[in-house]
């Protein structure tokens, strides 16, 4: 039996994400349809413990669903980290008479959205927003694939610059615990070499790697590189160490940065979020919380935040398989390339010779 919700607050929590927009209008448009008043929390936590909500109806979410960022801020709280900055919260809320909150972010957001239930009882439910994809219980999580594209479209465009002056670019995108974009991203755009932080491939593969790509006579090559990598070295470090050993290659640094996380969301990550948001109202309707919306399979699923928050993301080993399949490939064909001008060159001599 239903519980009757007559207010609900939503707030958005930690780094932004591509498509937290889309999930606060959901979450506010999904509330208006069931008569339900719901209040947006600025900056996060924060706004929680200093009283900053102001409510929110359906013309208020006007023309945000394109729009990259959160219009309600985001901020990571170190006050409510402590037990006496959760009792502030918890004051709040219940100020306005609050029923439920509906928290959008990654794990820290979450893990605080689980202590404010343990602690104070609150209703909550969680919306997987980072472009970091590294939580359980959901395929995909708000934002990354906008990252991801982003980031392909930004290695595709250093490829093409590459390739004109025969470098070797070395391409930072984020990750610092997970090696999703990196390792996605690496792949879409046919890098040589990927370094992610749940694989230590070791600083002597990647040398005999671009050995082996100079000896095929490829002159230009990416390797991408998650922020938190296992080498021991961050990516200017790589870069001087391969110069150093790889004289013969001219090295360049990239940083994407956080570029990653602006720009309007892809039409997948909308979809998501707003799917997402009714379907997160629709489960505190059904007495649900303490869980986090999530998608498998294309169907919405909710996970205990107890799991959410305890148990680390997978890497698919089948992907880092194939980036050394694919790389093999990338230097066989290199090899048949080489041969192929080799014979062109000697033509084209011969050709002359005869004139």
């Amino acid at each position: 039996m239903s519980t009757k919700q007559k207010k609900i607050a939503v707030l958005t929590s930690g780094g932004d994400a591509p498509g937290m927009n889309a999930a606060v209008r959901a979450v506010v448009r999904s509330a208006v349809f069931n008569d339900i008043e719901c209040y947006g929390v600025y900056k996060g936590y924060e706004g929680l413990i200093s009283d900053k909500l102001v409510k929110l109806n359906a013309r208020g979410v006007n023309n945000i669903v394109n729009k990259g960022g959160t219009i309600l801020k985001s901020a990571r709280c170190n006050e409510f980290r402590t037990k006496e900055g959760r009792i502030k919260a918890k004051s709040t809320l219940d100020k306005y008479e609050i029923d439920s909150l509906v928290v959008i972010g990654g794990n820290g957001s979450l893990t605080g959205a689980l202590l404010l239930e343990q602690e104070h009882g609150v209703n909550v439910i969680g919306i997987p927003g980072t472009i970091d994809n590294d939580l359980v219980g959901t395929r995909c999580t708000l934002g990354y694939d906008t990252a991801l594209n982003t980031a392909v479209n930004a290695i595709d465009k250093i490829r093409d610059t590459a390739s004109s002056h025969n470098r070797l670019f070395f391409i930072e995108v984020m990750g610092r615990d997970a090696g999703h974009i990196a390792l996605h991203s690496g792949i879409g755009a046919g890098a040589e070499e990927i370094l992610i932080p749940e694989e230590d491939r070791g600083l002597k593969k990647l040398l005999n790697s671009l050995k082996k790509s100079e000896k095929t006579g490829k002159a230009s090559s990416i390797v991408v590189v998650a922020e938190g990598d296992k080498t021991g070295k961050n990516v200017f470090e790589l870069a001087s160490y391969v110069e150093k050993n790889l004289p013969n290659y001219e090295v360049r640094v990239s940083v994407l940065g956080h570029m990653q996380r602006g720009g309007a969301p892809t039409c997948f990550d909308r979809v998501l979020a707003s799917r997402m948001g009714v379907f997160a109202v629709e489960s505190l309707i059904a007495d649900k919380s303490s869980v986090m919306v999530g998608i498998e399979n294309n169907q919405l699923k909710l996970t205990p935040l107890q799991n959410v928050t305890k148990i680390k993301s997978a890497t698919n080993k089948d992907l880092l398989r194939l980036t050394d399949i694919l790389s093999f490939k990338t230097l066989a064909m290199g090899a048949r390339q080489l041969v192929v001008q080799e014979a062109l060159d000697t033509i084209v001599s011969l050709t002359f010779k005869s004139i």
